[in-house]
């Protein structure tokens, strides 16, 4: 048995994590890929995931704040965080 697998899964439990939505699974998906050509990725948000660009950036900057979205992908939700900051500050 491995017992560092069983502490991670312990430690978990007692953190109350809880895994991310389906929905919130596909925007970071969606996230992770490159898009093509103007309108595309607005194409793509409303045709996969059933929502409008607006909704769906609503999602998005609220899962940028969620400790879930991060463990469950670092690189893309930190490299979001790094891009809103920028925005940030230039406005």
């Amino acid at each position: 048995m491995d017992q560092g697998r069983g502490m991670d899964e312990e430690q978990e439990q007692g953190q109350g994590q809880e895994r991310l939505a389906r929905r919130e699974r596909d925007v970071i998906a969606l996230e992770r890929r490159g898009f093509l050509g103007p309108g595309a990725k607005e194409r793509a948000i409303r045709e996969e995931l059933g929502l409008s660009p607006v909704r769906y950036y609503q999602l998005l900057n609220a899962l940028l704040d969620d400790p879930r979205a991060l463990a469950h992908d670092p690189v893309t939700v930190n490299r979001l965080r790094r891009v809103r900051e920028s925005r940030r500050t230039e406005r």
